[in-house]
């Protein structure tokens, strides 16, 4: 995560290709089997299931594909079993990494993110080695275009919301408690704001800054590796410059 919102990061991934967009689908359907395994189908009474139907919907997800993917999550046939996992460790330069993943093999994970930290110039730690560096809420981003600021900002405070962010050049950013994304969302879409983001981030209390080619390079290759396991559902860090490594991604 860079700078005060990850939206920027996110923006260039959504106008990456079929390939990518298919690998974000195959990330989120994991989700959708854990939330259907834990909850039910019917994300009137699982909210797990609604956060995550909505994440789907602002990540462009067709909605066939959805409900397609909570039938054959709560088919009988079905034999995902996932288990829910969050690693830690350190970057080139002293980069604090978060990385959440859903995986049937623990094992196998955990070793081939070592290898990524290892090849890379970092190291992962143990169990709340970074984690503390970090805060979770709840994200919601709302197009700049045509939105009043204050009409929106007095909404999401209502509504229930902790923060909001305007300094973005895109988006709107409104911060929630974790549990209460689900209520703000709902709350705000019957005013008809639409979200082009809507999940639950770890948010760094402070940014750290590579220098030099070699640390923006590597930092940037790790991240790619993480990114590209299917494993990987998320990583969040605190990598002020990651702007600057767009060329090596």
């Amino acid at each position: 995560m860079s700078g005060h919102s990850k939206w920027s990061t996110i923006k260039r991934k959504k106008g990456e290709n079929d390939a990518a967009m298919a690998k974000v689908f195959t990330k989120i359907g994991r989700e959708i089997a854990v939330a259907v395994k834990e909850g039910g189908a019917d994300p009137a009474s699982n909210s797990k299931l609604k956060n995550v139907i909505a994440k789907a919907k602002a990540a462009n997800i067709p909605n066939d594909n959805i409900e397609r993917a909570i039938k054959k999550a709560a088919g009988e046939g079905s034999t995902a079993n996932y288990e829910e996992n969050i690693y830690e460790g350190y970057g080139p330069g002293g980069i604090a990494v978060l990385i959440e993943t859903l995986t049937d093999n623990k094992n196998l994970t955990a070793g081939n993110l070592r290898h990524y930290f290892d090849k890379y110039g970092g190291n992962m730690g143990q169990n709340g080695c970074v984690s503390f560096m970090f805060s979770r809420y709840g994200v919601l981003a709302v197009e700049k275009e045509g939105v009043d600021e204050e009409t929106l900002m007095d909404a999401a405070l209502e509504a229930g919301a902790v923060d909001f962010l305007s300094d973005d050049e895109a988006v709107y950013e409104i911060r929630t408690e974790p549990g209460d994304i689900g209520t703000v969302r709902d709350i705000l879409e019957c005013d008809d704001y639409k979200f082009v983001l809507a999940e639950v981030q770890y948010i760094p209390s402070n940014y750290t800054r590579l220098e030099g080619e070699d640390a923006l390079k590597a930092m940037a290759k790790m991240l790619e590796m993480f990114e590209e396991d299917d494993d990987v559902q998320n990583v969040w860090h605190n990598w002020e410059n990651e702007e600057d490594a767009e060329q090596y991604m």
